[in-house]
């Protein structure tokens, strides 16, 4: 159990929201009440009430934090700056940088949450795919609308293309075994995934193994 402390506001969240995921992962969504979470926490209920509004808001801020906000602190600057440079190396910042969240415990463990209590609170999902996909999604596209130049004729389905890609590359490698059965490195999603998006990429950006001279095509399902 996390001890109370008496530091800033920043703190005590951090304290609430570290407290908060231990009973999340442990008892589920349904199994979560503010109750345990106060006391994993070690904070009095009203002291989480007093930085999360209900059960739904503490668990958006866990899903921010593990997503949208250690992707920030990744990313060292606002999201203006890193979207600057060549598109294919943009491209590639953004999947790079996704894909390392696969190395993250905490981010799957809340992902197979999420997954797991669909059916039950579809919600849930719902929270995730607007705190985490639709943000990413609207972002994307929103770049590809601002450079004409790559002649994208539907920036929103593209960004989709990019997202859905990586997104499925996750679930079969890390929650469907696909590491073990079907195994395909990193490098090599990215570099087709670039190729398929921006067929004229920059000199050297794009290097695929040797023993195709086009990029492997490949399903997905999601």
């Amino acid at each position: 159990m996390l001890t109370e402390t008496s530091s800033g506001s920043s703190d005590k969240r951090e304290q609430i929201l570290a407290g908060a995921m231990q009973i999340f992962l442990s008892h589920g969504y349904a199994g979560t009440s503010m109750d345990r979470a106060a006391a994993a926490a070690g904070v009095s209920k009203q002291t989480i009430y007093s930085h999360f509004r209900d059960k739904e808001g503490l668990f958006t801020a866990l899903i921010e934090r593990v997503t949208i906000e250690r992707f920030q602190t990744d990313m060292g600057m606002d999201i203006e700056r890193f979207l600057q440079g060549e598109p294919a190396l943009v491209l590639r910042r953004l999947a790079e940088m996704y894909l390392q969240k696969m190395t993250d415990p905490e981010y799957l463990a809340l992902f197979r949450l999420v997954i797991a209590e669909s059916v039950r609170f579809p919600e849930l999902a719902q929270l995730y795919t607007r705190t985490v996909i639709q943000r990413g999604q609207v972002e994307l596209s929103n770049y590809f609308r601002a450079h004409a130049t790559l002649n994208i004729a539907d920036p929103e389905a593209t960004a989709r293309i990019f997202w859905g890609a990586l997104v499925s590359f996750l679930l079969s490698n890390e929650l469907l075994y696909g590491n073990v059965i079907i195994p395909l490195e990193k490098e090599r999603l990215v570099n087709s995934l670039i190729a398929l998006i921006l067929p004229d990429p920059p000199t050297g950006a794009i290097n695929l193994p040797t023993q195709y001279e086009s990029p492997p095509q490949v399903g997905f399902f999601l």
